[in-house]
């Protein structure tokens, strides 16, 4: 093989493993963003739920599985 056919390939190789880095930061990060957002959104449904929708005396819990009850059961 000639010598720029190789450092064609070492810098391939290198461009390659930058790009898988830089890809494993991002969906990392994105993963991160969106578990933060999923749990503020619970604490947000199980406050709201608390103060408007539960019984006193009643977990968030028990007014949740009572709110989601339908007629037929």
């Amino acid at each position: 093989m000639s010598k720029f056919a190789e450092a064609n390939e070492r810098i391939a190789e290198a461009v390659t493993q930058g790009y898988k880095k830089i890809e494993n930061g991002v969906v990392t990060g994105y993963q991160k963003i969106e578990n933060g957002v999923v749990d503020g959104f619970g604490k947000v449904t199980d406050a709201c739920i608390k103060t408007l929708f539960a019984k006193e005396g009643e977990s968030v819990e028990e007014a949740k599985s009572r709110l989601t009850k339908t007629d037929k059961e």
